[in-house]
């Protein structure tokens, strides 16, 4: 079994009112075993953060065919500007009243390449 340090989370940046997952009920949802979980937390294609000492997922980032389309492409542009999963946690589930919603919600909506064009923009 991996130790749970060797997977990569944020502290807890989050609200505490927004919903989260522990990674056994998010593998549950997407179908795959726990340890695949951990690897695409490794890879960048999810964040995770500690809260109370357990890692969890926001529910906002599954949907129902997976994880939100785009989602790992914003990770993945964000983190080749040294972004860090705190400051990307934040600023996905950040107000941005030109979008509106948040850059998680628009991902959900289907504004995926809009969001990746201002992530693309961060990091000028």
């Amino acid at each position: 079994m991996t130790p749970v340090s060797a997977i990569p989370a944020a502290a807890d940046v989050l609200a505490p009112e927004l919903e989260v997952l522990p990674l056994p009920d998010v593998a549950d949802r997407l179908g795959l075993p726990v340890t695949r979980v951990h690897q695409m937390l490794r890879d960048g294609q999810l964040l995770a953060e500690r809260r109370a000492g357990v890692l969890v997922v926001p529910a906002q980032f599954l949907a129902a065919a997976g994880v939100v389309k785009g989602l790992s492409g914003t990770i993945t542009v964000l983190r080749d500007q040294n972004f860090s999963t705190e400051e990307i946690l934040r600023w996905l589930f950040t107000e941005d009243d030109t979008l509106p919603g948040t850059p998680i919600e628009a991902l959900r909506g289907d504004r995926g390449r809009e969001v990746k064009r201002r992530a693309q923009a961060m990091g000028f």
